[in-house]
């Protein structure tokens, strides 16, 4: 069965990675099947929606390869919307909801409510003093005719709420199986605001529809609300898309991951060079494996093996470390060429001769930011004081001594375009010369580094070049013997 899975997220912000899990299992699901992956912006709430919202999440799927079949996408570099089944922004479907909202009040499934926000605000407080669970009294649920009509007139405010019936709704979680909750439970809940917008649960529910949506896959903090979903469906005969609720993600202390507790926004995250592979990863695997056998997959290996049935129940602890590991991984595959493009976005367009730099580097940094960071050192080096030259309890005098001598030697070499070969034959000549290593290594690593915390320095030769660095060691002698 070809499945039509939706992204359908609120324009609130960047897009929060447990936004991007959902929208990437959606993804998954889709293309394992051939169906359709489609994207609608759920931006009834219009108080929340902030200016660059929706460009922020379709570049952002965009950036992770994740582009939908459907509704808002990047397209030759452009925002664009797409489909037959749309708009697919809630802001512009308007009249289709209040249709629908009338035609369950008309079938008697749903009524006015003309309660004012201090009669409801009253209710909650006693209902919470009572130790009872807050709900609508249903106060306007048996208003007669006359008294509604007049009321419409008059222009007196209102909402309408769905009229909840007694019984039980069972819901096949695809994830979680079958969950049972009684509508003893559910609120008559408002469906379409005063302001002529309808909430979440109306919307949902006839989007779903008409966009003709097979399985729902969202966080488990919408599962309480699903009975009202079903509900609806049933009022208005349609048939219910399959659901899967994901669990939510966590700090390392258990609470929510939120955005009042960090940086949990999947676009900074590539901004700050991590690698949309390592991202896809990374946000994919919290609380699922494909095949727990391993930790790193390709993005196409996640669609041929995706199953909902494998996503732990339980929250997935996030834990960012294991991101800088796996987005280490896949640099470290990468050849040089496309690190070398990877870069690109991070190098301020002064690019050069890196090749040697990402050679040596790569194994040691976490993200492309980093690498890139790596490279200034080698290409100019900074000033630096004199006394980090000298090792230990050593001195000046041995100091410049030492770096004299690696002088020497280095000018003498014929080859230094293999650092394994370099590093080799340099180290059986300081043991052949009888030199402490420690003496002669950390001199000349500082001198070629400007710092006491470095790559080698047979890997600083390798890259600069004897010329450099010959030059970088005058500087450090000068610099040990008073010059500026």
């Amino acid at each position: 069965m070809k499945e039509r899975t939706r992204f359908a997220p609120s324009p609130t912000g960047m897009l929060h990675i447990g936004g991007l899990r959902t929208a990437l299992y959606a993804f998954y699901l889709a293309r394992q099947t051939g169906g359709s992956f489609v994207l609608r912006i759920e931006d009834t709430d219009q108080a929340r929606s902030v200016e660059g919202g929706i460009e922020n999440i379709v570049k952002t799927l965009h950036r992770v390869g994740a582009d939908p079949d459907e509704g808002f996408s990047y397209v030759d570099g452009e925002l664009i919307e797409r489909g037959d089944l749309g708009p697919y922004q809630q802001s512009k479907r308007l009249d289709l909801y209040r249709k629908y909202a009338l035609k369950l009040v008309d079938d008697g499934n749903a009524h006015y409510c003309f309660c004012s926000r201090e009669r409801l605000d009253e209710i909650r407080k006693a209902q919470q003093k009572a130790k009872q669970q807050p709900k609508y009294d249903r106060h306007c649920c048996d208003l007669e005719k006359e008294d509604i009509e007049q009321k419409l007139a008059s222009d007196t405010p209102y909402v309408i709420r769905m009229k909840v019936p007694e019984g039980k709704s069972k819901i096949q979680d695809m994830i979680r199986g079958e969950v049972v909750i009684d509508h003893s439970e559910v609120d008559d809940q408002v469906i379409l605001k005063s302001d002529g917008f309808p909430t979440y649960h109306l919307a949902v529910v006839v989007d779903d529809h008409f966009m003709e949506i097979t399985t729902v896959i969202r966080g488990e903090e919408w599962l309480p609300s699903t009975p009202k979903h079903l509900i609806l469906f049933n009022m208005l005969g349609w048939d219910a898309p399959k659901f899967a609720h994901v669990p939510l993600l966590l700090n390392p202390d258990k609470s929510k991951l939120s955005k009042r507790q960090g940086d949990v926004a999947a676009e900074s995250y590539l901004d700050r060079g991590y690698v949309p592979e390592a991202i896809v990863n990374f946000v994919s695997t919290l609380g699922y494996n494909p095949t727990a056998d391993r930790e790193i997959y390709e993005p196409d290996e996640f669609i041929d093996l995706f199953n909902l049935s494998k996503v732990k129940k339980s929250g997935a602890v996030v834990n960012f470390e294991k991101l800088d590991w796996m987005n280490k991984q896949y640099m470290m595959e990468m050849d040089t060429d496309e690190l070398k493009n990877r870069l690109k976005p991070f190098l301020n367009g002064d690019e050069g001769d890196v090749d040697r730099i990402i050679e040596v580097e790569k194994s040691r940094q976490n993200t492309l930011v980093d690498l890139a960071s790596s490279i200034a050192p080698f290409k100019k080096l900074q000033d630096y004081d004199a006394h980090i030259l000298i090792w230990k309890k050593s001195d000046g005098e041995t100091a410049v001594d030492m770096l004299k001598e690696a002088r020497e030697y280095i000018d003498g070499l014929d080859r230094l375009d293999d650092i394994v070969l370099l590093e080799a034959s340099m180290k059986q000549w300081i043991k052949e010369q009888g030199i402490q290593t420690g003496d002669i290594l950390w001199p000349l690593r500082v001198a070629l580094s400007g710092s006491e915390r470095s790559p080698s320095p047979f890997e600083y030769i390798y890259v600069i070049g004897k010329t450099e660095a010959l030059y970088r060691i005058d500087n450090a002698i000068n610099k040990l013997k008073g010059g500026s």
